[in-house]
């Protein structure tokens, strides 16, 4: 099983340590790899500050069940190396992150069922339950070759983003500028 959250400056202290009160009820079932970044988590099993981008794609590609932060890039890769990745989406409330981008993002994928959305404790284990019972259920077919539907996906990831941000501040810019717009099919 492997935990990703991501390399934000923030901790995730909140993800961890439903890792760590979970993680002693299945010690002789689960082997974990958590890359955790700027949290503390030196007594979880599994424990590595970062992964290379290589590293984390094999840790993607291989582990049975892929939980990870609501990062877009995190999400997007996972479901590119064959996983549905538990999301459990930073929350500024708890000192996570600047905003609440992530939740709003992972709601928005889970409502697609691109994802499974966890944002209680309860909800995080009943779906690592679900999991071990038949991982299969957090397996989408994998397609690393296909890069016009990985550009695609990566637009459509921008237009989403773009959308919360403007739904929440009302700017707009950050995406296509750089990008290719698929609604204008122009430069932005």
């Amino acid at each position: 099983m492997l935990v990703v959250v991501g390399t934000d400056k923030h901790p995730f202290d909140r993800l961890v340590d439903w890792l760590r009160s979970w993680q002693p009820t299945v010690t002789d079932r689960v082997v974990l790899t958590v890359q955790h970044g700027h949290t503390g988590a030196a007594e979880v099993p599994g424990a590595v500050a970062f992964l290379g981008h290589d590293k984390l794609q094999t840790a993607i590609s291989t582990a049975d069940l892929v939980i990870c932060h609501g990062g877009p890039a995190t999400i997007l890769e996972a479901r590119r190396l064959g996983r549905v990745p538990i999301v459990v989406p930073r929350d500024p409330s708890h000192g996570e992150h600047v905003d609440d981008h992530q939740l709003r993002f992972a709601r928005r994928l889970g409502a697609a069922g691109l994802v499974v959305v966890c944002e209680t404790r309860a909800a995080f284990v009943a779906e690592l339950t679900a999991g071990l019972v038949e991982p299969s259920r957090f397996v989408v077919r994998a397609d690393p070759d296909s890069a016009r539907e990985r550009e695609a996906a990566v637009a459509r990831v921008g237009e989403i983003v773009e959308d919360l941000v403007v739904a929440a501040n009302g700017r707009r810019g950050w995406w296509r500028p750089w990008s290719r717009s698929p609604r204008s099919g122009a430069r932005g």
